[in-house]
C-alpha cells in the first residue's frame, strides 16, 4: 500500500522506497535526499537502518526506466518511421539543455554542500519587509525541482521562518533558482529571463499580501517562530569557516566528494522529471497538430485559461515541466503561456497545497492560489500583449 515521504509528501511505494526504522516506527523516502533531511531535521543520531523494505533492483529506479524507454523509442525509431519524429525532436530538446542540466547540478552540488542551512533561518525568522526579499534571493540560490524545495519549505516553517518568507520561497524557488535559470535561457533565449524576472515579481508581491493578511489576522501565524540569537552574525561564521579551512588535497577531495554527492542526489531527484517532461514535449511536438496549439493554446485569454487548467491537470516537476513550456511556446509563439503554465503548476499543485494545508495553515493554503494566480494570469496576457 503506498505510503508518503514526510519530508517532500510525494505518494511512494514502500516496496520501492528507502526505509528508516527509528524508535519502533517505520519511515518511507522517495529519495536519499529526503532521508537525510529527515534524519537531520529529527536529529536523528543512529537510525536504526536506512536500507530499501525490499532489495532495490535498479529496474526499478524511476530514472533508470525513463532512460531506457527513451532510447527504446530512439532505436526504435530506425526501423518504425512513425517514430522518426519522435526521435528528431526529442534529440533536439537534448541538444539544446543537456549542458544547462550538468551546469545546473553542479551549482547545486555546491549549494549544498557548501550553504549551512543556519544561514537560511537565520535570515527568513524576522518580521520584516527584507524577509521576503531574502526569502525570494534564497529561492533563487535553491537547486531543486518543486517536489525538492517543498522540503525545504516545510523545513524552514518548522525552524521558525515566518509564512509569508515560507510561501515567498515557495513560489520564487522552482523557476527563479539558479537550475532552472539556466535552463529555461537554454531553452527560450533571453525570453527565459522574462520568465525569471515575472515569477520573482509575483513571489515578492505575494509575500507582502501575506505579511498584510498575517497582520489582519487572515492567516496563520507560524508557533515555531522564536526570537533568533542576535549573538549568531553569518558575516562572522562565513569569517570564521574561511579562517578555518585548510586548503589542502584532502580537504579539497572530501569538498569534492560532497560537491558530487548533493549533485547526485538532486539529480536523482529531477533528471527524470525532466526526461519525462522532455518525452511528453516530443510527444507533442511531434503529433499533435500545429493547429490544436494556435486554437486552443493561442496568446488569447482562452488560451491562457486551457494552458492554465492543462498545468493544473499536468503534475510534473519543475525542470520536467521547461520543457513541455517550451514546447506551448514553439507551437505557439505565446511566451505568455509558457510562463502561465509553468506558474500554474506550482500555484496549483495539489501536492504543495496539500502540504501547506496539513503542515503550514489551512489558511496559508488557500490564501496562496487566491493570491497568486490572478498575478500569474494578468502577467501572462500582458506579456502575449507586449512580447512578440
Amino acid at each position: 500500500m503506498p505510503v508518503k515521504d514526510p519530508i517532500c509528501g510525494m505518494t511512494v511505494d514502500p516496496k520501492a522506497a528507502i526505509k528508516l526504522s527509528n524508535q519502533g516506527k517505520d519511515y518511507f523516502f522517495c529519495s536519499s535526499l529526503c532521508k537525510d533531511k529527515f534524519i537531520q531535521q529529527e536529529n536523528i543520531s543512529e537510525p536504526q537502518t536506512s536500507l530499501p523494505a525490499e532489495k532495490r533492483h535498479f529496474f526499478k529506479n524511476r530514472l533508470f526506466v525513463l532512460c531506457a524507454a527513451a532510447i527504446l523509442f530512439i532505436l526504435l525509431s530506425f526501423f518504425i518511421p512513425l517514430l522518426v519524429p519522435l526521435r528528431n525532436v526529442f534529440l533536439q530538446y537534448l541538444k539544446k539543455i543537456w549542458w544547462a542540466m550538468f551546469l545546473g547540478l553542479l551549482l547545486g552540488g555546491v549549494i549544498d554542500y557548501y550553504i549551512p542551512r543556519q544561514y537560511i533561518s537565520k535570515i527568513l525568522s524576522r518580521k520584516s519587509p527584507s524577509t521576503i526579499f531574502n526569502a525570494v534571493f534564497l529561492g533563487f540560490l535553491m537547486s531543486a525541482c518543486s517536489h525538492g524545495i517543498l522540503a525545504l519549505s516545510i523545513q524552514l516553517h518548522k525552524k521558525g521562518a515566518s509564512n509569508p518568507a515560507v510561501v515567498s520561497f515557495l513560489l520564487a524557488s522552482p523557476w527563479a533558482n539558479i537550475t532552472i535559470t539556466v535552463m529555461l535561457v537554454a531553452f527560450f533565449g533571453l525570453k527565459g529571463l522574462f520568465i525569471i524576472i515575472a515569477a520573482i515579481i509575483v513571489a515578492i508581491n505575494t509575500g507582502f499580501i501575506f505579511m498584510f493578511l498575517e497582520k489582519k489576522g487572515l492567516i496563520e501565524i507560524n508557533k515555531n517562530t522564536q526570537e533568533v540569537e542576535e549573538t549568531f552574525s553569518i558575516k562572522a561564521d562565513l569569517k570564521r569557516r574561511l579562517h578555518d579551512y585548510q586548503f589542502k588535497l584532502s580537504t579539497l577531495t572530501s569538498d569534492f566528494k560532497g560537491i558530487i554527492k548533493g549533485a547526485l542526489a538532486l539529480s536523482d531527484m529531477v533528471l527524470w522529471w525532466v526526461i519525462l517532461g522532455m518525452l511528453i514535449a516530443s510527444l507533442a511536438s511531434a503529433y499533435i497538430p500545429t493547429h490544436f496549439f494556435h486554437r486552443f493554446m493561442g496568446p488569447t485569454l482562452l488560451g491562457l485559461l486551457v494552458t492554465l487548467v492543462l498545468a493544473t491537470v499536468i503534475e510534473v516537476c519543475s525542470e520536467g515541466s521547461s520543457p513541455l513550456a517550451f514546447g506551448i511556446y514553439q507551437s505557439t509563439g505565446a511566451i505568455g503561456n509558457s510562463f502561465v503554465f509553468l506558474m500554474a503548476g506550482v500555484v496549483t499543485d495539489y501536492t504543495e497545497i496539500g502540504l501547506l494545508w496539513s503542515n503550514v495553515g489551512r489558511r496559508v493554503a488557500l490564501w496562496m492560489p487566491a493570491v497568486s494566480l490572478p498575478q500569474v494570469i494578468l502577467i501572462g496576457y500582458l506579456a502575449n500583449r507586449i512580447i512578440k
